[in-house]
């Protein structure tokens, strides 16, 4: 857990630095007395051989990670798979996504290929490629915005590249705020904005997993064309159920996933 936990102490550092409102959400649950824990932390990428899953996966396989699933969104085109640390029951899982570039227009196809020419060698080598945020050229607006008219995933990634999209408190492990509905109340009264695409609450407990996000905060990116406010990263919520065999649930519902991804769609004022 040692060496997982000098993986994710930059991970954290970077993820609450650059997300003031996530951030809050944290201390938020702190002021209160509870002790945050993470049920999983997601990555975004694109699935070039050069920087798709498995290679994004590389620097936990090597800290004791093992493969525990896989999903598909069809309308998104995303494949994702998760990853548990063995003999580590409070380990954060890790969830990794990629967009299935083959099945894209030849504008974001061929801008995500662009983009990733200009990763230097070394760093595409790199086990620590999933620290580095973006490694391309200063972002243009207009491309952000062209891109996010055909997949709001691909202009995040564009804009922010390899970085943590989200952490996620365990609802499992806190004391006052032991259901969702206790955890969205607290974030609404808090005056946070919730994550309503499939509703507030995602999943249900004959599900064995129920799961609700803030919609992701903005803040200022430079463009070429000048400075503008986008969605950055947000925070999640789960909460996890035990299944017939009294063994907690593990994995994830593609289906209130697929909703969960939406926490960082652009949003007019």
């Amino acid at each position: 857990m040692d060496k997982a936990q000098k993986i994710f102490n930059p991970i954290w550092n970077d993820y609450l630095k650059n997300n003031p409102l996530v951030k809050s959400v944290y201390n938020s649950f702190i002021e209160l007395g509870e002790e945050v824990v993470n049920d999983h932390i997601a990555f975004r990428t694109f699935n070039d051989p050069r920087i798709n899953i498995d290679v994004l996966s590389k620097q936990f396989i090597n800290a004791g990670y093992e493969f525990k699933g896989e999903y598909h969104f069809e309308q998104k085109k995303l494949y994702a798979k998760h990853f548990e640390l063995a003999g580590f029951e409070n380990a954060p899982r890790i969830f990794i996504s990629e967009l299935k570039l083959e099945e894209m227009s030849p504008f974001l196809r061929e801008t995500a290929l662009r983009l990733i020419d200009q990763i230097p060698t070394n760093i595409l080598d790199s086990p620590e490629l999933i620290l580095k945020g973006r490694l391309w050229e200063k972002p243009s607006y207009k491309v952000y915005e062209q891109l996010r008219q055909e997949s709001e995933y691909a202009s995040w990634v564009y804009v922010f590249g390899f970085r943590a999209n989200h952490f996620t408190i365990s609802i499992n492990s806190l004391q006052q705020l032991n259901s969702i509905e206790k955890v969205v109340n607290f974030l609404i009264d808090k005056g946070f904005e919730m994550n309503t695409s499939g509703g507030i609450i995602k999943g249900n407990p004959e599900g064995l997993l129920e799961q609700a996000s803030i919609t992701a905060g903005t803040i200022p990116v430079e463009f070429i064309e000048g400075d503008y406010d986008i969605p950055g990263c947000y925070y999640e919520f789960a909460r996890r159920y035990e299944d017939k065999n009294g063994n907690l649930y593990s994995g994830f519902i593609a289906k209130s996933a697929d909703k969960i991804f939406e926490s960082t769609d652009y949003r007019k004022n």
